[in-house]
């Protein structure tokens, strides 16, 4: 075996095992962004599932008041079915973020109940130390849900 055939056999027992090392440097830069957006996307598909039930839930909520209820008392129930369809969630609801509109008038047959959430996503795994507001991603939904032609109008407000 001449010089350079044991240098070759030298170098070769050098690198043995440098591919495993490698291999794992490579998954650990590549897998932890990989996680990370997958946790933020899960966040968001989460609020906006919420957030289309918590619509769903309130219109429906607000359309079946029981007679002799005011329009007041309808959109307290319609908070109260929002809210908990975004605890299902594992978010809270806060009153400013939902909205109920009617047109034209509320708990009138022939009319409308319009039932918009909007909210803002919290980007995970970041600090309040960096300064400023912190990113997020917004959500809204929306759910329009009718009274009814032939049916009795409810409420005294």
């Amino acid at each position: 075996m001449s010089p350079r055939d044991a240098w070759w056999l030298f170098r070769r027992r050098d690198e043995r095992g440098s591919a495993v090392v490698e291999f794992s440097w490579l998954a650990i830069l590549l897998m932890v962004p990989l996680v990370y957006v997958m946790l933020a996307v899960f966040d968001v598909q989460r609020a906006s599932y919420g957030a289309t039930a918590a619509t769903r839930a309130a219109g429906r909520a607000f359309i079946i008041v029981p007679a002799g209820l005011s329009e007041d008392d309808a959109r307290t129930r319609a908070f109260e079915a929002a809210r908990l369809a975004m605890k299902d969630q594992g978010m809270e609801l806060s009153p400013d973020q939902l909205t109920i509109t009617c047109s034209p008038a509320c708990l009138e047959p022939g009319s409308t109940v319009t039932v918009t959430l909007d909210t803002e996503v919290r980007l995970p795994l970041i600090p309040d130390a960096l300064g400023g507001e912190p990113p997020a991603i917004h959500v809204s939904a929306s759910h329009t849900e009718p009274y009814g032609d032939y049916r009795e109008a409810k409420g005294n407000g």
